[in-house]
């Protein structure tokens, strides 16, 4: 506990890095599997694979991709750049899939009604299926965020400084309370941006929300003074 208190700077200073590093590769990663998760969606015959590739890009180990990537595109190992690109791959890989099965979960029968009333294909995708696939892709975007989140602390293994210094530093050392702080502050940062994109999707798709008990007596109180003058009536 002392050594926690005594370098709460240090704490600070590193999670700030992890969670801008973190943040900067999952809005990359999900701009990209939008258009994706479309084709993926929109053209069956390359559905199957573009989501079966996309998915395998998941299974390469975090470190042998940290140390491909460089190799393949000339930029330094240690950078935060290579950590980026890598977690922005690996966010890719999971939300592909979902923008495609939320896209395929709005009724068709919106996508012609749309239509009849005089929607073009870009003008339906934003206002009509993406607000409806939202509940799905949101799901996808917060795996997406706790596996990023999670993920990142790999960097420290090729140099990158983040949370995971405390892990590596920690064990090298023999300070436990060091290595619990790293792990407690990828906790708390997963739970926070989680529980943000929880508000966020309230906020911004309130037809997703499931009536809580007090909506449920709302509306009943309003079935009831409906009913009420009707029965007077009789």
């Amino acid at each position: 506990m002392n050594w926690v208190l005594d370098n709460l700077d240090l704490i600070g200073e590193l999670t700030l890095v992890h969670l801008q590093q973190s943040v900067i590769a999952i809005v990359i990663g999900f701009v990209l599997a939008v258009p994706l998760g479309w084709v993926a969606f929109r053209y069956r015959l390359l559905r199957s694979g573009l989501i079966t590739v996309t998915g395998l890009l998941y299974t390469i180990p975090s470190l042998a991709l940290l140390m491909l990537l460089p190799a393949l595109f000339g930029y330094s190992a240690i950078s935060p750049t290579n950590l980026i690109i890598a977690l922005t791959i690996y966010a890719v890989a999971i939300m592909v899939r979902s923008v495609s099965d939320g896209l395929q979960s709005v009724d068709p029968a919106i996508r012609q009604a749309s239509t009849a009333l005089g929607y073009g294909s870009f003008r339906r995708f934003w206002a009509v299926e993406f607000p409806l696939a939202g509940p799905v892709i949101l799901a996808g975007l917060r795996v997406t965020v706790v596996s990023t989140i999670s993920l990142a602390t790999v960097g420290i293994l090729i140099g990158v400084q983040n949370l995971g210094y405390l892990f590596t530093n920690g064990l090298q050392r023999r300070i436990i309370p060091e290595v619990l702080a790293g792990v407690v502050a990828v906790v708390v940062i997963a739970l926070i941006l989680d529980y943000l994109l929880v508000l966020a999707g309230r906020a911004l798709m309130p037809w997703a929300r499931k009536p809580g008990r007090r909506d449920a007596r709302r509306a009943q109180r309003r079935a009831r003074r409906a009913i009420a003058p009707a029965e007077v009536a009789a």
